[in-house]
């Protein structure tokens, strides 16, 4: 698979697990229709989701998806709380092993937020069975985390500078508008209780920065979750976790996940804390790499392209030139069982 025209040849490959602000179902549809590598992936990932889907009351996913019929990312949203961020899990971990049965398996990984969880799973250090719990018990604590979450064109500088003017800023935690999320330079994503949020929409917008409010019914990112962050670590710490096989670079610890890393600890703080992409990015691929996007949309390249003007960075299933190859030799999944 050429990966670009450039003469650079990439020396590593780093696979890049995206958000929640960027999941369609319809490129996952399409790409299950045209590329046989992906099918198996997702049928192989979605057993293992699927049992554990049953086991708290939900309807199994994988039969769904590869059906001539399948969901639309409203029914998903509008399912028992946790629905949307079963199948985004599976999808990010199925795009990952796709590509790794592709023959363009990574040397390392790089998470932002929820992208943790499959990561982590890819990493080998919880089982897909475990990750889909740990993805389940997410968003039905975020079913009870009332806010919302909006992209705004404007770096991390401008963004803070509006908060201000808006007077968000400052007060009590729960009543203020933070910045969620670093994408690139000229991006970012701002959290907060929904009052205030549309006041910095509305100034936003009078000062012609792009402000659009994600599809996302809860906050995140924000410093008000602390029992929620509590809650959800006290429940990853009931599962096995192994080292990490593959480095992690977190976008929200801002650093690798390691032997020594609390991981309950780290995936709680994708909830309180801040993501940063741009230096997690840049520490994560220091020399020539090639970035394949393990997700469902392309944002994540596209702020990628914006970082590294130079790398070689791919989304395939909305790049519509993506060739996926066959495996010259078969690829296991360590991570699989359970």
């Amino acid at each position: 698979m050429p990966a670009s025209s450039r003469d650079t040849v990439p020396r590593a490959t780093l696979h890049l697990f995206p958000g929640q602000g960027d999941f369609a179902l319809t490129p996952l549809v399409k790409g299950l229709r045209a590329h046989r590598p992906l099918r198996d992936a997702v049928t192989g990932v979605f057993e293992d989701i699927d049992r554990v889907a049953v086991e708290h009351g939900l309807a199994p996913l994988g039969p769904r998806l590869v059906s001539d019929a399948p969901p639309s990312g409203r029914e998903l949203a509008e399912g028992p709380p946790g629905t949307a961020q079963l199948a985004l899990f599976g999808a990010s971990l199925s795009v990952h092993r796709a590509l790794c049965a592709a023959g363009q398996a990574p040397e390392r990984l790089l998470a932002v937020s929820f992208g943790e969880i499959p990561a982590l799973v890819a990493a080998c250090c919880f089982t897909v069975a475990d990750g889909a719990r740990i993805a389940l018990r997410l968003g039905q604590l975020l079913h009870h985390c009332p806010g919302g979450l909006t992209l705004l064109g404007a770096g991390e500088e401008a963004a803070h500078a509006l908060l201000r003017t808006a007077g968000v800023a400052l007060g009590p935690a729960r009543a203020r508008v933070v910045v969620g999320c670093v994408n690139d330079s000229r991006e970012t994503v701002l959290a907060g209780p929904l009052p205030a949020l549309e006041r910095v929409e509305r100034l936003a917008r009078a000062r012609a920065l792009p402000a659009t409010r994600l599809r996302l019914p809860f906050l995140s990112h924000h410093p008000s979750l602390g029992r929620t962050a509590t809650a959800f670590a006290a429940f990853v710490r009931t599962l096995p976790a192994r080292p990490p096989r593959l480095p992690v670079h977190s976008a929200v610890a801002q650093g690798v996940h390691g032997p020594g890393t609390d991981l309950p600890a780290a995936l709680a703080h994708c909830l309180t804390r801040p993501a940063r992409l741009p230096g997690t990015l840049r520490r994560a691929a220091p020399g020539p790499v090639l970035l394949l996007e393990a997700g469902t949309g392309g944002a994540l390249t596209r702020n990628a392209r914006h970082i590294l003007p130079g790398a070689l960075a791919r989304a395939p299933l909305v790049d519509p030139d993506f060739r996926w190859s066959a495996p010259p030799v078969p690829v296991s999944h360590p991570g699989a069982v359970g």
